[in-house]
C-alpha cells in the first residue's frame, strides 16, 4: 500500500523541496500543495521510470553532496578567473570517461552532475552506455581529469545507488 503511495520516495522529498525553495514561501499553503503535488507527480509518471534505484548508503550519499556543492562552488571561482584573466592560457578538451554505472537513473546522475559543475559539460552518451562525452573549458591533464571525475563522482555513486 505504501509502495503504491509512494512510488518514488526520493523523488517525493526532492519535490517539496524544490516546490518550496521554488517559491521561496514556506506557508501552510505552500507546503500543503508541495505535498500533494510531491505524492501526485511521482504516482502519475510512474511508468516513466522503469527502474526504480534506492540509496544504499545514505551518509555516502551526503558526503557525495557535499562533495559535488563543494567543487561547484571552487569551480565556479576558477572559472571567474579564467574569463576574466586571459583566454589564451585555456586549454579546451574533449574527453570520454567509461562509464561502470548501468541504471539510466545512475547515468543522467552522473551527467547531470558533471555539467553542473562550472567548466565542464557531458555532451553525449555512446549508444552502449558505456562512454560519456565531457568537454572541458581547461584540462591540464585528461587522465587525471578522468580519474578525478571517476573518484569525486561515478565511485560513490557505484556504491550509493543500487537498483531495488
Amino acid at each position: 500500500m505504501l509502495s503504491k503511495l509512494f512510488p518514488h520516495p526520493i523523488l517525493s522529498v526532492v519535490l517539496i523541496i524544490i516546490w518550496l525553495l521554488l517559491n521561496n514561501d514556506f506557508s501552510m499553503g505552500h507546503i500543503v500543495l508541495g505535498t500533494l503535488l510531491s505524492v501526485i507527480l511521482p504516482i502519475i509518471t510512474a511508468s516513466f521510470w522503469p527502474d526504480r534505484v534506492c540509496i544504499n548508503k545514505p551518509w555516502l550519499f551526503i558526503k557525495f553532496l557535499g562533495i559535488v556543492l563543494y567543487d561547484i562552488i571552487t569551480a565556479n571561482l576558477l572559472v571567474a578567473r579564467w574569463v576574466i584573466g586571459s583566454n589564451q592560457q585555456l586549454k579546451p578538451a574533449f574527453m570520454e570517461l567509461e562509464v561502470e554505472l548501468t541504471s539510466p537513473v545512475a547515468i543522467s546522475i552522473l551527467a547531470s552532475t558533471i555539467s553542473l559543475t562550472p567548466g565542464t559539460v557531458s555532451c553525449s552518451l555512446s549508444a552502449d552506455k558505456r562512454r560519456l562525452l565531457i568537454h572541458s573549458l581547461h584540462v591540464e591533464d585528461t587522465q587525471a581529469a578522468l580519474q578525478t571525475m571517476h573518484e569525486r563522482y561515478q565511485k560513490p555513486l557505484l556504491e550509493v545507488l543500487k537498483p531495488c
